[in-house]
């Protein structure tokens, strides 16, 4: 079942750009308005590739100093292909992540963890001829590729890396001074196994698939066959070539089942690549980026956030193309993770919802993916439910398959029912934001039929006469009869159905059993805190998830316009966020988005700052015991809410501006009804508005005008209007007629530009290390070797104290630092089954070359793990001296710190291998004086006596 909707998103995506590109005369208003323009006026700015350039320059990340893990590191991608590039750990190189968005394993009766999972590729090592002691690194927004400078003991490695658009292809080139033209490449092949190794092993009966085999052609390229046990195979092929003193590394990679056509496609794609001047590679590259920062502009005062909603459009286009894979958990950028395929009960659905308003919706992969798969979601249900109905289970594949059954509520330990009804409310919002009817006949009414089938098998009336469900599941909480989140969901449906059917023409037989649902089914289960799980389950311990709330956002069912719910919608968000404990990003963007539909701006920016400050890594990716993506992305949603909103039949334009935001500019922002709004605010007031039509639909807009209003048209006469009282008006406008709404006897200027930034931040990325007279941080992640952080999802990782007991992750510092007393530490919290903290047992610490000087103190955060300890740590300088420096750390669930230290991180909490237990746990931050006459070059620290052991977190020193 296609979706047609190609023809339409390219008329779309042509008048876009012709709109952006090209000034646009403005006539008067009606005669029946006072204050006409005078003369002409024009649409400008962000027209040119300088103008664009230099903007987005503003927004790119920079690392001052080596990224030490995924997290850390700039990243690449086409919606295929990802890279991230950061320091191979434990090694003196440079590592270039390579994995596929199509690689996965094919044996779905193992299920989503194993059988379908997404399988690595691999990992490309650039090896120094010295060892590194520097970086230089910036991703370059504009042109999509990262460039820099790697400095070592021996030269300089100049550095630029991209993803290629067009040819799915990782290119690097490099330029190396006289003491680096040496340095040398090396592809390392990954296991073809599942990232879920790192919770557990595999399950009973699944072969390992064979070792990848690896040839060199006698042109140079190398080949890498991965062989799959399901059948077909993945094929990484790579080869550098010379130019001048110019070295270019191509790499591509191709995966195929059931066949092996992969290495063919590999082979070729090298093969044609290298036989181009890089300069061609470039420029098509650079050409699909540049149109498609073209499509849309947002520009606020908060540098920080300014940069961080441009560098997630860059990343939504790194990871999605409405051509390929759903976006799995992580992105094109598999790491080690419990989450290797992709999630439905809320991933998917915040990873797509920016594409709608940026006006990107050649992103937007949900609607084909589950059009071409609708067999798979009928053969997702027992055999009785397959006739009528649809489902789609939890965690899938690319193709939504997986192992099981959708589950029959009242029946099975998570009846989860509510995927499909909400992966097709995307559906919807690409519907609204197209009004391309073909995603109606061929995606959403069949599957929105098929889905509600489903619920209308379980409904049944009670005692009171009213429709009820038995128990389901809300996600990641629990089961409750007649739940809030599947109740939403089932009004959300027979609403969708009804409208549907009568814009299709459709007399449906199952119109009266929607309209009886709408009218009989129970009401949304509420006490005295807000919206309850459902019938008798309170919303009664922290969770990250809103499910519960899903019937105010996204749907809008109950909403701020109604005055008869505002008090249920503020107690149940209080209630919800207020929780802490289990919270996590996108329980903040969440927030954010809620508290803009309340028209309350500030608190929508303190939510987001939160999840910032508190979840939120140096590139702006984030993590939930392994790499997700949906959290940032829903993030620019949040901005979005904030910006303009169009659910119902009303265009809200800076319905929850900040008040610290007093200038804004908007352009081509695409909403409900198809139509692109512009909008500027000055000042702390909204100068003008201009409102495009793509489809011809009503159109209603709250406008944040003050004043008496005008109504002009654009390249042609001024529509119909009427002004509909509460801040609203109503336009005429036909399809690709425009108008712009402006206070009368004004003269709009209208001028797209970047507003000036009044909220100055760092940019995103690493600062520079610090400088003399601050502190040297020392980055032990090479040491690392015990895990001692768990999250509240999975106990079962790692073990602290010798019993498998942890501290808990969601109450550490997440974001790479931590600061004490005034001193800053790297701290690691980083994926699930991942190192985080070394045992002491004779490790030597070297300190880096460059930052080699006299230190005065040595500053180390750590903890004994059954009783104190004291580490009998030696330092060496410089001249040949070495020096006694005990460290003596107190037990991690002391009542107190026991050797003059301070408590620098605190938890409430720790966990077990069965639970959390309410203890309270710390690690300390603990101070030794050194010799300030002499260089410092080295610290070992020596195993404690005893059998208590001494774990080091951060070692800081100042200067």
């Amino acid at each position: 079942m296609g979706v047609s909707r190609r023809g339409f998103l390219g008329r779309v995506a042509a008048s876009a750009a012709g709109g952006a590109a090209t000034g646009m005369g403005v006539a008067e208003p009606a005669s029946a308005q006072p204050g006409p323009l005078v003369g002409p006026v024009a649409l400008t700015g962000m027209r040119t590739d300088r103008e664009w350039r230099d903007f987005l320059a503003g927004q790119d990340p920079r690392w001052k100093r080596l990224p030490r893990a995924w997290y850390e590191g700039p990243f690449l991608g086409n919606g295929l292909l990802g890279s991230i590039i950061h320091g191979e750990p434990g090694t003196n190189a440079l590592r270039f992540t390579v994995h596929h968005t199509e690689v996965q394993d094919h044996r779905p009766e193992f299920g989503h963890n194993w059988g379908v999972a997404r399988l690595p590729v691999g990992n490309l090592r650039l090896h120094p001829v010295g060892a590194i002691t520097g970086a230089d690194l910036r991703l370059d927004l504009w042109n999509a590729e990262v460039s820099g400078t790697v400095t070592t003991d021996k030269g300089t490695i100049a550095l630029r890396a991209l993803v290629h658009n067009d040819r799915t292809l990782l290119l690097v080139t490099a330029r190396a001074s006289a003491g680096e033209r040496d340095f040398r490449w090396e592809f390392v092949p990954s296991p073809a196994v599942s990232p879920r190794i790192v919770r557990e092993d595999p399950p009973a009966g699944l072969e390992p698939n064979p070792a990848p085999v690896t040839t060199r052609e006698p042109d140079g390229t190398g080949v890498v066959v991965q062989s799959l046990v399901a059948g077909g195979q993945t094929v990484t092929a790579h080869r550098e070539h010379r130019r001048g003193d110019e070295r270019a590394y191509v790499l591509a990679v191709a995966h195929s089942h059931p066949g092996t056509d992969a290495e063919g496609r590999a082979r070729s794609a090298v093969r044609k690549a290298s036989a181009l001047p890089v300069s061609s590679l470039l420029r098509t590259h650079r050409a699909w980026w540049h149109r498609f920062y073209r499509k849309s502009f947002l520009s606020v005062p908060d540098e920080m956030l300014q940069s961080f909603y441009w560098i997630q459009l860059y990343k939504l286009a790194s990871a999605a193309r409405e051509d390929a894979p759903i976006m799995a958990t992580t992105g094109p950028w598999l790491e080690s993770t419990p989450w290797p395929a992709v999630w439905w009960n809320l991933n998917v659905q915040l990873e797509y919802w920016a594409v709608h308003g940026s006006n990107h919706l050649e992103l937007d992969a949900v609607p084909r993916t589950l059009a071409e798969n609708t067999g798979t979601l009928v053969g997702g249900l027992r055999p009785e439910y397959r006739p009528d109905s649809a489902g789609l289970r939890r965690a899938t594949d690319a193709t939504c398959d997986t192992s099981g059954t959708v589950a029959v509520p009242g029946i099975g330990a998570s009846p989860e029912l509510g995927n499909l009804p909400w992966a097709l409310h995307n559906v919807w919002l690409t519907y609204r934001h197209t009004m391309d009817r073909g995603v109606l006949e061929d995606v959403l009414y069949p599957l929105l039929r098929r889905s509600t089938n489903y619920y209308l098998h379980f409904l049944y009336e009670g005692d009171d006469g009213r429709l009820h469900l038995p128990p389901t599941h809300s996600p990641e909480y629990g089961n409750a009869p007649d739940c809030n989140y599947d109740l939403a969901l089932l009004r959300w449906s027979c609403t969708a159905l009804l409208e549907i059917a009568a814009l299709l023409g459709v007399r449906d037989e199952l119109a009266p059993k929607w309209r009886e649902v709408l009218e009989k089914l129970t009401d949304y289960p509420v006490d005295g805190n807000g919206f309850m799980i459902g019938a008798g389950v309170p919303f009664a311990k922290s969770h990250r998830h809103y499910s519960h709330m899903l019937s105010v956002y996204p749907l809008h069912l109950v909403n701020w316009e109604q005055p008869e719910h505002r008090d249920l919608i503020e107690r149940s968000l209080n209630h919800w966020i207020g929780f802490e404990g289990a919270l996590r990003g996108y329980s903040f963007t969440g927030a954010a988005s809620i508290t803009a539909q309340m028209g309350r701006g500030d608190d929508a920016l303190t939510y987001l700052r939160e999840l910032v400050d508190r979840f939120v890594q140096p590139n702006t990716m984030y993590y939930e015991a392994g790499p997700v993506i949906e959290t940032p992305l829903s993030a620019a949603q949040s901005l979005h809410d904030m910006l303009c909103q169009s659910w119902g039949d009303t265009i809200r334009v800076f319905p929850a501006v900040p008040g610290a935001w007093r200038d804004v500019t908007l352009h081509d922002f695409r909403t409900q009804g198809a139509f692109l709004v512009s909008a500027v605010r000055r000042g702390g007031t909204t100068r003008w508005i201009r409102v495009r039509s793509l489809a011809g639909e009503p159109c209603r807009v709250r406008h944040s005008l003050r004043g008496r209003l005008a109504v002009a048209g654009v390249g042609g006469p001024a529509p119909a209007w009427r002004d509909l009282g509460d801040g609203v008006v109503e336009l005429d406008l036909a399809r690709d007629a425009e108008a712009v709404i402006h206070p009368v006897g004004s003269r709009p200027d209208l001028r797209i530009a970047p507003v000036k930034v009044t909220v100055p931040a760092d940019p995103w990325g690493l600062p520079e290390p610090p400088q003399s007279g601050t502190v040297t941080q020392l980055d032990l992640t090479g040491h690392f070797d015990n895990d001692g952080i768990t999250t509240e999802m999975y106990y079962g990782d790692g073990d602290f104290d010798g019993t498998g007991r942890t501290y808990p992750m969601a109450q550490l510092p997440q974001t790479g630092q931590t600061t004490d007393n005034g001193i800053a530490f790297l701290f690691t919290n980083g994926s699930e089954g991942t190192n985080n903290n070394l045992v002491a047992a004779g490790q030597e610490i070297a300190v880096p070359q460059g930052a080699q000087r006299a230190f005065t103190k040595l500053h180390v955060l750590g903890a004994g793990d059954t009783a104190a300890v004291t580490v009998p740590a030696v330092v060496r300088y410089a001249d040949g001296t070495s020096e006694a420096a005990p460290i003596a750390l107190t037990n991690w669930l002391a009542s107190g710190p026991e050797f003059g230290e301070t408590e620098a991180v605190i938890t409430g909490q720790i966990h077990s291998r069965t639970g959390p237990l309410a203890t309270k746990a710390a690690v300390f931050h603990q101070v030794i004086e050194l010799d300030a006459s002499k260089q410092l070059t080295a610290i070992m620290l020596t195993g404690p006596s005893g059998s208590s052991r001494a774990h080091v977190f951060a070692v800081s020193l100042e200067q």
